[in-house]
C-alpha cells in the first residue's frame, strides 16, 4: 500500500503510516489502504490483534492540508463534490474498523493531529509515548471534524471537554491525555513499540473467538439498553462454551498452565 507498511507475525498485524517526511499526513492513497486493510484483516486468520503506528518522530499529523484544494482547471470542488469524497473515501476507514471485531492499538508518539487524532481515537486501545501531542486541529486549519472525531472523543472523555478540544483545537500532552482517559497508558518513547507489542502479544494469545466476541458486545452495549445487552451476552456465553477453546482455557485454569487458542 502506497506509504502504509504492513507486515504480519504470529499473529499480530503491524500497520504503520510511512510518510515520516511529511509527518505521516494522511494522502487519499492512505485513506483508502487503511480502509482496504481493515476489511481484509477481519477475514484473515493470521491477524488476532492489529496495532497502528508512524514511522519517525509523529503518529500522524492529519490530512494533508497542502493537497491541492481545488482541481486541475482551478475549480473549487462543490458541496456535493466534498461529500461525494467525504463518503466514499474518508469515511471508509471508520466504517470498515466498526466491523472489524479483533482489538486495534494505536502506539502514538509525537503529533496526532486532526484527522491522525481521529485515527487514533476510533481503535480500541491507545498507548502514548511521553512525546505525543494530540489536537482536534480542525477550526484552527478551516475544517471540522470529518473523520468520527466528534463521534469518538465525547465516548471516551466526555461530552465538556471533549466540546473544549474541539473548539479550540487546543494541543495536550501526554500526560493530559492520559488524565482526561484520551490514553490507558504513558511510557518513554524507547518503550513505546515494546509495550505495545507486548499488549498485543497478550491478547493474540487468548482465545480469538472471545476476544472478538467481547469487543462486539462491548460496543454493542454503548448503544443498546442493559436488557439487550444481557441478551446478547447469552448468545455469546452460548457460542464459546461450545468451543474446544473455552474448554481448554477452562482446563489450563484448573491446572495453572497456559493454554493453547485455536480459534475452534
Amino acid at each position: 500500500m502506497a506509504d502504509i507498511d504492513v507486515a504480519v507475525d504470529d499473529g499480530i498485524a503491524l500497520v504503520t503510516f510511512n510518510r515520516p517526511e511529511k509527518a505521516n499526513a494522511l494522502s487519499d492513497e492512505m485513506f483508502g489502504g487503511l480502509a482496504d486493510f481493515y476489511a481484509e484483516a477481519a477475514g484473515r486468520r493470521d491477524v488476532r490483534v492489529v496495532v497502528l503506528t508512524g514511522a519517525g518522530r509523529h503518529f500522524c499529523a492529519g490530512g494533508d492540508v497542502k493537497r491541492p484544494q481545488a482541481g486541475p482547471d482551478g475549480d473549487v470542488p462543490s458541496t456535493a463534490e466534498v461529500r461525494e469524497r467525504m463518503k466514499a473515501l474518508v469515511h471508509r476507514v471508520p466504517r470498515a474498523l466498526s466491523s472489524l471485531d479483533k482489538p486495534v492499538i494505536a502506539a502514538v508518539s509525537g503529533a496526532a493531529m486532526g484527522a491522525g487524532l481521529d485515527l487514533a481515537l476510533m481503535c480500541d486501545i491507545r498507548l502514548a509515548a511521553v512525546s505525543a501531542t494530540f489536537a482536534a486541529s480542525y477550526i484552527p486549519v478551516g475544517l471540522i471534524p470529518g473523520q468520527g472525531g466528534s463521534y469518538f472523543l465525547p465516548r471516551l472523555v466526555g461530552l465538556p471537554k471533549a466540546l473544549e478540544l474541539l473548539l479550540t483545537g487546543d494541543r495536550i500532552d501526554a500526560t493530559e491525555a492520559y488524565r482526561i482517559g484520551m490514553v490507558s497508558r504513558v511510557c518513554e518513547d524507547r518503550d513505546l513499540m515494546p509495550r505495545a507489542l507486548e499488549l498485543a502479544t497478550r491478547i493474540a494469545a487468548t482465545p480469538p473467538v472471545h476476544v472478538q466476541l467481547t469487543k462486539r458486545a462491548v460496543y454493542t452495549s454503548l448503544g443498546t439498553s442493559l436488557e439487550a445487552s444481557l441478551e446478547l451476552s447469552a448468545s455469546h456465553m452460548a457460542i464459546v462454551q461450545s468451543l474446544a477453546d473455552s474448554r481448554e482455557a477452562r482446563a489450563a485454569w484448573r491446572e495453572q498452565r497456559q493454554g493453547r487458542f485455536t480459534g475452534h
